[in-house]
């Protein structure tokens, strides 16, 4: 699969990259490392780059012809605070920090994709290369763009490793891709009392319990059956002792829709219940719902732009759509709200080791699907930067 590239030696040098960046993982906004790295590898090119963009991100810039908006691809650089159990010769030397999201390939690939772009005579739009911090936070994408990283820019691309496809699979779909992952907290308060005189009082811990049942129903039976819904109660503390009626209960959790609509309406759902039920039990209450990341939603004239390219990376067989829904979030969908694009999937299983996802300590992905991946970017760039010469937009034209 390495000669899909036409150079072993580039290859070898995401491989490379790809193990010293796992074996050196770094936290959302501690990237300084694997920052001076790419750097590093960006200055060999000779491919002119600003450091410290949003923190430790990059922008680099191949030029094109004037006048013309820039094709931006974007890689995340970012690690978990996870112990890894992989049992890799090159696993992480930080304890309990590991790339287990694949963005240490992420990066790699696109260092692979500036060296295939470099080698161009000509490329007919600008393509400015991302290397984006703090993917895991949901706060790097917002970063760069309030830096400046797509000023200029008429398109962008994005991309990640999947353990559900076989290396050589690109993954392009249309509609939703990843979900809108937002935050809940819900207070539930009351004066507290002697456990064994619960009349001279009201519960919080009941009426929390009662509203942590009455948030199931939300997707039962609140939205369409027919849409991609999750709202998931992930802590609930309270209480200070066996015989104390608790003067204040927390529930904590996370809301994942696929579209605007279903994102507005579980939002909405998780008040109501919280409100009338604290009401019905004499409870005070307060909601908070932090807003996350958008749901990533790949417009049609996009995915067959994404798909185009793709074709000519890895053949029309290489090229599939989604075998299954995806309600994990990704703060691409920031820099869609934007510019258009597309994000698509890697195909990188290990047979034997699809059970362990994407932020297991256990996650592996075969090494064989950066060399598509490199090419696939190095194709967008080209397809989508000829459409960019030729009408300026990558929108869709006529009627």
């Amino acid at each position: 699969m390495t000669n899909v590239l036409g150079d072993p030696a580039v290859f070898d040098r995401m491989v490379a990259l790809r193990r010293d960046l796992h074996q050196h993982p770094e936290l959302s906004g501690e990237e300084a490392r694997t920052a001076e790295r790419i750097a590093r590898r960006l200055t060999e090119l000779g491919i002119p780059h600003r450091t410290a963009v949003a923190g430790h991100g990059i922008v680099a810039d191949l030029p094109g012809p004037p006048g013309v908006p820039a094709v931006a691809l974007r890689a995340d650089m970012d690690a978990l605070p996870i112990l890894e159990e992989t049992g890799l010769p090159f696993a992480s030397v930080r304890a309990g920090v590991m790339h287990a999201c694949g963005h240490d390939g992420h990066t790699s690939i696109m260092a692979g994709a500036a060296e295939l772009l470099a080698r161009e005579a000509a490329l007919p739009a600008p393509v400015r290369l991302l290397f984006q911090p703090s993917e895991e936070k949901g706060t790097g994408a917002p970063a760069m763009i309030a830096a400046g990283a797509l000023e200029g820019v008429g398109a962008i691309f994005g991309g990640h490793l999947d353990r559900l496809y076989d290396p050589g699979t690109i993954v392009v779909t249309e509609g939703p891709v990843n979900a809108a992952t937002d935050e809940f907290t819900i207070v539930l308060t009351g004066p507290g009392g002697h456990g064994a005189r619960p009349h001279e009082s009201v519960d919080p811990i009941v009426a929390a319990s009662l509203v942590v049942a009455g948030l199931q129903t939300i997707v039962a039976r609140d939205v369409d059956p027919t849409a991609a819904a999750v709202v998931s109660v992930g802590r609930f503390h309270a209480g200070t002792a066996p015989n104390v009626l608790a003067s204040r209960a927390v529930l904590d959790g996370t809301l994942r829709a696929q579209t605007p609509p279903v994102r507005a309406q579980l939002q909405d759902a998780v008040r109501r219940i919280a409100e009338h039920t604290a009401a019905a039990q004499g409870v005070g209450v307060t909601v908070t719902i932090q807003p996350g990341t958008p749901p990533v939603v790949n417009r049609a004239h996009l995915a067959a732009l994404a798909r185009e390219a793709a074709q000519h990376a890895v053949g029309p067989l290489g090229v599939q759509p989604m075998t299954a829904g995806n309600m994990g979030g990704e703060d691409f969908g920031f820099y869609l709200e934007h510019v258009p694009g597309c994000f698509v999937r890697f195909g990188a299983r290990i047979a034997g080791k699809e059970s362990f996802p994407a932020h297991s300590s256990r996650f592996e992905w075969d090494e064989r699907a950066m060399a598509p991946a490199a090419l696939y970017f190095r194709s967008v760039a080209l397809v989508a930067g000829q459409r960019l010469a030729e009408r300026g937009t990558v929108e869709a034209t006529g009627p």
